[in-house]
């Protein structure tokens, strides 16, 4: 007489931590970059254009009085916060990709923290910001901006917490208008030409209407661009610097909030 013996293994289970969730998720998100390195490339062709187009027309309303360099000391911080802008208010559209495909779905369906997901797709966002920016910048100094490496990293720094929370928006919105795409693009245009309009990118606001300054003080955009041009010019102890890196850590914990709360919520 014979027994058959059952033997039980337990399966060890695998601890996750929300970091290494964001970690999987950021990486995944990097890659996609690095396997296509041409929509950064190609990215770079509008601000360069603004540079060359626009920086001879602001030096020529100056009446000549003012060289291209302190011309670009004025206008090339501007343009990184419209790369910024461009770049991170658009990135729910590879989100809406990936609803429509079926890709996004199958990524709910991991074991993967839902706030990760949303995390780890905004963190990403600081990698093309930052090369983009540093490009620009060694782009213009030939041409007389004057550089200073360490406020721009500061100013870098504070570009890419405020490009968090917009991508996180983004991707928010995406979510939002996942069954719709058209309503996504038409949010994300209205918001983004009078955002970028108002906060004195590029042109100065002071000669401006008295209701555009007014309306200025209420878009976060004008305290980055503010904070971006005293950096760029060597200024650290100014209160520009203060009001834009909380604009910018503000904009961030909204955006993040907003994103984690839509992506925990979705039902696909």
């Amino acid at each position: 007489m014979s027994t058959d013996t059952v033997v039980h293994r337990e399966v060890p289970l695998v601890r996750r931590s929300l970091a290494g969730d964001i970690a999987a998720v950021w990486t995944r998100e990097t890659l996609t970059i690095v396997r296509d390195p041409f929509s950064l490339i190609f990215s770079l062709i509008q601000p360069l254009v603004f540079l060359g187009l626009f920086g001879p027309l602001l030096a020529g309303l100056a009446g000549g009085d003012v060289g291209m360099g302190a011309t670009l000391q004025f206008f090339l911080p501007g343009v990184v916060v419209m790369i910024t802008m461009f770049g991170t208010s658009m990135t729910g559209a590879n989100l809406q990709f990936e609803i429509m495909t079926g890709a996004f779905e199958r990524i709910l369906a991991t074991p993967l923290a839902r706030p990760a997901l949303m995390i780890g797709r905004a963190l990403k966002e600081l990698t093309p910001l930052v090369v983009q920016a540093a490009i620009i910048t060694l782009v213009a100094w030939p041409f007389g901006f004057e550089l200073y490496p360490l406020h721009i990293a500061v100013g870098l720094l504070i570009l890419g917490v405020f490009g968090v929370g917009v991508g996180a928006l983004s991707y928010a919105l995406a979510i939002a208008a996942r069954k719709t795409e058209w309503i996504f693009w038409a949010v994300q245009q209205s918001l983004l030409f009078p955002l970028l309009i108002l906060s004195g990118m590029m042109l100065p606001l002071e000669t401006g209407p008295g209701w555009m300054q007014v309306a200025s003080k209420f878009n976060p955009l004008t305290y980055i661009v503010d904070a971006e041009r005293a950096l760029f010019a060597g200024r650290f102890a100014e209160t520009d610097v203060l009001l834009g890196a909380v604009a910018a850590v503000v904009t961030a914990g909204v955006g993040l909030w907003v994103g984690v709360r839509s992506i925990t919520r979705t039902v696909l």
